[in-house]
């Protein structure tokens, strides 16, 4: 919110990010062991403009005082809870019991630890790292107004065939060959917006977002990947971008928009020939040379048409 100042138009926040944090949850009976690993990051809006312009530190939440709260926090949660329901607790925590914050920006990533199957059999308390990110952010206001955004960051999905890419502008620019048989590749960055608009329609069920995004997840890997037999041709990442998103608005009602990132990262393939030995390397849709960069960039958000996105 703009505040006008001297004649200019001010606004501010501030916060503490990067504040790391692991949580154990341990049986009751003693076996299974469960465990996060946060990353989160605050931003509170706040009456503090007299620190600005009259050096008076007064109605400023120390950003130390941020970090130890998320540490508080996290021993008083003695059951099992989301990044998401995290994400609420710590917003509601700073607009209920600091008069002057109005508003709370929580961003929490979560790493992802699994956990690991010895001779077949789930280990107790073994874990090891996995690959893709959980993300979530909420935004809690005073009147208990909320913004719950979920996601995934490095989402790696691959498929050998089933894409092309035709019919694209041709001009004097244009080297790419047009083709009905390449690999796709994609690291996905995606997000979801939910439905619900105040911290108290939130659903009861533990670990709902958990399950949601494994769920959300699902529903893009499959929609990407289509039938295990005979797959889905993809005419372009665009298209395929799209039918995914389309499929998690279709399948989750307390979902109102996605956006989707979708870098088209390039297995280009190998010819290899030389003037005395003719082909080296004759490229039969079997050798690439993997690359990262430059990509694609193709990105885009699908929302129902009442969401405020």
């Amino acid at each position: 919110m703009a505040k006008e100042l001297d004649g200019f138009n001010f606004e501010q926040r501030h916060g503490k990010a990067r504040v790391r944090v692991g949580r154990v949850w341990r049986s009751k009976e003693g076996r299974r062991d469960f465990m996060v690993e946060w990353n989160v990051n605050i931003s509170l809006l706040s009456n503090c403009v007299a620190a600005y312009v009259s050096d008076d530190n007064s109605d400023i939440v120390a950003t130390d005082t941020m970090k130890n709260t998320v540490y508080v926090k996290a021993k008083e949660c003695s059951e099992q809870l989301s990044a998401e329901e995290f994400a609420i607790l710590l917003g509601k925590h700073f607009t209920s019991f600091y008069p002057q914050v109005f508003t709370a920006i929580v961003k929490v990533l979560e790493k992802p630890w699994e956990r690991v199957s010895v001779n077949g059999q789930p280990h107790e308390h073994g874990f090891k790292l996995g690959s893709e990110k959980h993300t979530a952010e909420a935004i809690v206001q005073k009147s208990g107004i909320l913004q719950l955004t979920s996601g995934i960051e490095g989402l790696a999905l691959l498929k050998t065939t089933k894409s092309g890419f035709e019919g694209f502008i041709r001009d004097k620019y244009t080297a790419l060959p047009e083709t009905r048989e390449r690999m796709l590749a994609t690291e996905v960055t995606a997000s979801w917006r939910y439905s619900y608009e105040s911290v108290s329609t939130i659903p009861p069920k533990p670990l709902y977002f958990n399950d949601r995004y494994l769920n959300v997840k699902k529903v893009l890997t499959d929609t990407f990947f289509g039938h295990p037999k005979e797959g889905v041709y993809s005419a372009s990442v665009q298209s395929t971008l799209f039918q995914m998103a389309k499929a998690v608005l279709s399948r989750f009602t307390d979902i109102s928009s996605v956006q989707l990132k979708m870098p088209n990262i390039h297995f280009l393939p190998i010819n290899l020939s030389s003037k005395d030995n003719g082909n080296i390397v004759k490229f039969n849709d079997d050798v690439y040379l993997p690359t990262d960069e430059p990509h694609g960039s193709i990105e885009a958000s699908l929302s129902r048409f009442w969401s405020k996105m």
